[in-house]
């Protein structure tokens, strides 16, 4: 607990540099869960195979967390970030030009793959540049994308209503993308000087250590955690417009709303992961969440669901950096394997989480389907009580 309160957060140009990767990153993942009920309008699917689009991403956070520590091992954190940006922008073009199912779920998975790899890779480097305030960092970093997030979820909603048609969105992240190399495509974070003695961090081709209890339960808190936000993400817009009359088109600003809240929370929730641990912070998140769920699952209002969506985004804000450092925090100084085990534990989440609702909703409504997000509250809260870190 002292160490959390002494923490101290520098925001200096790498640090920078990471939260607008992160941003570029926010484009891409805000961006297709936008899309999503649009391409299922478009395509006429039904809303298990709407949810592939999500299970296809997971396929590829599963691949790229395989691959990851190797990666990072042989080419560096730093090319694996920007290659990781350079292929996410390969799949949001495919899903732009693609207008059959097959064609869109390629599109989710190569941005999916592709961006988790920039996503968990940045995450190692903010984690081991700022140390005890890595936590805040984090929870920082995902703020600046999630105000990025707001923004593209309202041009969404605007592109669709317009002569250039939603699909025009989509190549927000490639703009994003070359603006932000071309400014600082040559920044980045310093090495870190290589403790002294028998401190060392163990080496790429060290004897693995296994990883204990607490890490695992730490990434199916996690699990629960990206499940619950992607959730919300992917069908949101859906239950929105059945439960006001809203169409699908007009549905897509409910995210604007959640989004707000996001950022809000992010923002606040830095400053909290600063002076008290990560997992109390992230049990009052999931309580916080919980309320917002409520309000918008018995709401019919627009309104009322706005406000039931501001408040679970205002939640779900810490979720996923406060579980993921933990998951980083219970890994034993490996920070970069952490990472690559979380990237899958997150993806098992964000494809899980959006099918398995899916599904429920083509066989009992989407309504009742949501009844998932207070289960995997419940879980992650029973995990987070059961590995708290003793100190």
């Amino acid at each position: 607990m002292t160490t959390v309160a002494a923490a101290r957060l520098t925001r200096d140009r790498p640090t920078w540099l990471i939260y607008l990767q992160l941003a570029t990153f926010a484009t891409y993942l805000y961006g297709l869960a936008a899309a999503l009920p649009l391409i299922r309008a478009e395509l006429g699917v039904s809303q298990a195979a709407a949810g592939l689009h999500g299970t296809a991403m997971a396929v590829g956070g599963i691949a790229a967390g395989l691959a990851l520590p190797a990666l990072t091992s042989r080419f560096g954190r730093r090319a694996a970030t920007w290659s990781g940006l350079a292929g996410m922008n390969i799949g949001m073009v495919t899903v732009a030009l693609g207008h059959a199912l097959p064609v869109t779920l390629l599109g989710y998975l190569l941005a999916g793959a592709s961006a988790s790899v920039s996503l968990y890779a940045a995450m190692a480097v903010l984690s081991d540049h700022h140390g005890a305030a890595g936590p805040a960092a984090i929870s920082e970093a995902n703020a600046v994308g999630v105000t990025f997030g707001i923004a593209v979820s309202y041009v969404f909603s605007l592109a669709a209503d317009s002569a250039l048609g939603w699909r025009a969105a989509l190549y927000i992240p490639v703009v994003a993308t070359t603006a932000l190399a071309l400014a600082m495509g040559r920044v980045w974070v310093p090495a870190p000087a290589p403790a002294p003695g028998p401190a060392r961090a163990p080496s790429a081709g060290a004897p693995r250590r296994p990883y204990g209890r607490r890490f695992h339960v730490a990434g199916a808190v996690l699990l629960c955690c990206v499940a619950l936000e992607f959730t919300f993400n992917l069908w949101a817009a859906e239950l929105l417009a059945q439960r006001t009359g809203l169409t699908a088109a007009q549905a897509t600003t409910g995210l604007t709303a959640m989004l707000a809240g996001v950022a809000a929370g992010r923002f606040g929730g830095a400053r909290l992961a600063l002076r008290h641990p990560a997992s109390a912070v992230l049990l009052g998140a999931l309580a916080v969440t919980l309320a917002g769920w409520t309000i918008f699952w018995t709401a019919t209002a627009v309104p009322m669901a706005y406000a039931g969506l501001a408040l679970s985004g205002l939640g779900i804000s810490v979720h996923f950096p406060l579980a993921l450092s933990r998951v980083i925090a219970a890994s034993g100084g490996r920070p970069d394997a952490a990472s690559g085990a979380a990237s899958i534990w997150g993806s098992l989440g964000s494809g899980g989480g959006p099918f398995v609702l899916g599904a429920l909703g083509d066989g009992f409504g989407t309504h009742t389907a949501f009844l998932l997000v207070p289960a995997l509250i419940l879980l992650a809260c029973g995990g987070i009580l059961s590995s708290r870190s003793p100190a």
